[in-house]
């Protein structure tokens, strides 16, 4: 209840006592309840006048007989005086209460309500979920909002409950509209189907008409890593190719095993190469982040390739030759071609060494460190085929060696097996090394920190919490972080893009709470907008100081 409303009764109820008046009655009549609608607007009236204005309203419109019930009354007031003021005073509150007015309740926050009453849509989306046209769209309600992609314009947003009421309108209801989706949902399928079916069907034509073979395709992989691998491709394909007639020759055990590890280097080497032009390929909708993992994927392919062709069969095979020896041939022609293959086998060694070196000082490294954390996948696994290659030439030519000068096969094949062990070993080392990778590992933590005194060194943040570096591949970070935002500075950003005596002259012009809600509403929604466009240039800053930072994440605390 109103403290004048209070204040009115008391009043009411001391002159009634006082001056013995009539109490109340009929307070529910038309007319009174008329007048009482009617007498709203006399809210500053002083008291007596709210409290004349009471009494009418009370005696208004009496029954027949009121005026003996009246002199009933007045005797039964004069003997119990106290329980007739009560009465009295329990009815002029219930006449006071149809007076005043009701005080309106402002709706409140509530986070647990579920609502898509002030949800924006793009034009886009309203033609795609909505089945609208631009034509149905030109009389909406629309507005202008910060782009979510960098250095965008703004974008053109429409109200969701506005899109949805004009959908309505357009299909006749909810259900046609649903139905019109389930249509068009399959004749999409069926395009896309079709779509597939005419390609297969070009790609069979092809075939069938071509004449002469395709000229190969020149890899789009130009970079540091793809020459490295092509170059190993063709290097390993030519000793392989020496290395198998070597030892159809001459059947020594090692000369087999070094084929066999030419031949597991070659389809090594081409599984990078894809790998290394897929990762290269831009982001899409099923792979939002990109390819850039596919570098590691084709280099984990390529270690189990090593252990099950390279190193299985190898070991293999020397077994075999220890137990079922064989004749012990010259051998004069394999030590040539090993020969040559240690040299081949050392150039393209030294192309990787050249390379890592290369990427370790880019990344601020050292070499080791490089080659373990396995920053590029690709070029370390050629650095560590190609090692292993030429220890198992050396190891092939001594074994050899050992083979012509005693005339025991045992050399050979114990060759053959230690040729074995060391792909398994170089096997084991790429896979473990690209599976971390893919599980996601942090950059170095004197990277990290870098990034993060950067970061907090903006007049914007007060502190960071929660940070992660994750490295993407090939150099390519992901950062995320929890900031603290000051307020004040932000606000104070705010402030200078606005005209301080317009906002004072608003601010004075606020009479009711409905009007102070306005004013923050309004005022609160563009301090938002105001955060995000500091967010976008902190991470704009952040990408350009740090050119491997390739998505950056930062969340509000």
């Amino acid at each position: 209840m109103y403290p004048r409303t209070l204040r009115t009764l008391r009043l009411v109820a001391r002159d009634k006592v006082r001056l013995g008046c009539l109490p109340v009655y009929c307070l529910a009549s038309s007319s009174a309840i008329h007048q009482c609608e009617a007498s709203r607007s006399g809210l500053s009236y002083t008291r007596l006048q709210q409290a004349q204005q009471c009494r009418r309203l009370a005696t208004a419109d009496q029954p027949p007989g009121h005026d003996q019930k009246q002199q009933q009354q007045q005797e039964q007031q004069k003997a119990t005086p106290a329980a007739l003021t009560s009465t009295a005073t329990s009815r002029l509150k219930e006449a006071v209460i149809k007076v005043m007015p009701r005080k309106k309740e402002r709706p409140r926050f509530d986070s647990s309500q579920h609502s898509l009453e002030r949800n924006f849509i793009t034009a886009v989306r309203a033609m795609s979920e909505f089945l609208l046209k631009p034509s149905d769209l030109e009389n909406l309600r629309k507005t202008k909002r910060r782009s979510p992609f960098e250095n965008e314009p703004p974008i053109t947003v429409y109200w969701r409950k506005d899109v949805e009421a004009k959908a309505v309108e357009v299909w006749g209801s909810e259900e046609a509209l649903e139905e019109e989706r389930k249509k068009r949902e399959k004749e999409i399928k069926r395009y896309q189907q079709n779509i597939f079916n005419i390609k297969r069907l070009l790609r069979e034509h092809r075939r069938d008409q071509r004449t002469s073979p395709e000229p190969p395709t020149i890899p789009t992989t130009l970079d540091t890593s793809g020459k490295v691998v092509w170059a190993a491709v063709v290097i390993n394909g030519a000793n392989m190719v020496m290395k198998l007639g070597a030892w159809a020759f001459t059947g020594s055990h090692s000369l087999f095993a070094e084929a066999l590890h030419s031949l597991a280097d070659v389809t090594n080497q081409l599984i990078l190469a894809y790998g290394i032009h897929k990762s290269k390929q831009s982001a899409d909708v099923v792979h939002p982040y990109g390819y850039t993992t596919m570098r590691y994927v084709s280099s984990l392919i390529s270690g189990a390739m090593i252990f099950c062709v390279g190193a299985g069969l190898s070991i293999q095979h020397g077994i075999a030759g220890l137990l079922e020896p064989s004749e012990v041939l010259p051998l004069y022609w394999a030590f040539y071609i090993l020969g040559g293959s240690l040299i081949t086998e050392g150039g393209t060694l030294l192309m990787a060494v050249h390379a890592i070196r290369k990427g370790a000082q880019h990344q601020q490294m050292s070499f080791m460190e490089y080659v373990l954390r396995g920053q590029d996948p690709s070029v370390n696994v050629v650095l560590l085929e190609d090692m292993a290659a030429v220890m198992g030439v050396m190891v092939a030519l001594s074994c050899m060696g050992l083979t012509s000068c005693l005339g025991s096969h045992i050399p050979d094949a114990l060759g053959s097996c230690l040729i074995g062990g060391i792909l398994a070993a170089v096997s084991g080392f790429i896979i473990y090394t690209n599976s971390a990778a893919l599980v996601g590992k942090s950059i170095p933590q004197h990277r990290l920190e870098k990034i993060n005194e950067e970061l907090e060194q903006d007049v914007l943040i007060r502190a960071i919490y929660d940070v992660k570096g994750i490295d993407m591949g090939t150099g390519l970070v992901r950062y995320k972080a929890e900031v603290d935002f000051d307020g004040r500075e932000l606000t104070k950003f705010y402030l200078d893009q606005q005209d301080l005596e317009a906002i004072l002259k608003e601010m004075q012009g606020l009479k009711t709470i409905e009007d102070v809600e306005a004013f923050m509403l309004k005022h609160g929604e563009n301090i938002v907008d105001s955060l995000g466009e500091q967010v976008d240039r902190i991470e704009t800053i952040l990408k350009k100081s740090h050119p491997e930072i390739r998505h950056c994440d930062l969340e509000i605390l």
